[in-house]
């Protein structure tokens, strides 16, 4: 999912105009912004699963409260 994502980047930014393709390839700036993109996603998936943990042990509680009663 992540190669997917990468590679949608990459085609946006090849379909712009030629000038600011060689721009970001010559200076390497295009390695720092799909960087910065794949840390912004990685924290996302990230808190995404410590919430659904998070979650699942609450509705684990609320289960075990309600069999109680």
């Amino acid at each position: 999912m992540l190669l997917n994502i990468m590679l949608f980047i990459l085609s946006i930014m090849n379909s712009q105009e030629p000038a600011m393709d060689e721009f970001f390839r010559s200076n390497g700036k295009i390695y720092v912004v799909v960087a910065v993109l794949s840390i912004i996603f990685v924290g996302i998936v990230i808190y995404l699963t410590i919430l659904d943990k998070k979650i699942g042990h609450l509705e684990k509680m609320q289960k075990n409260d309600n069999k109680s009663e």
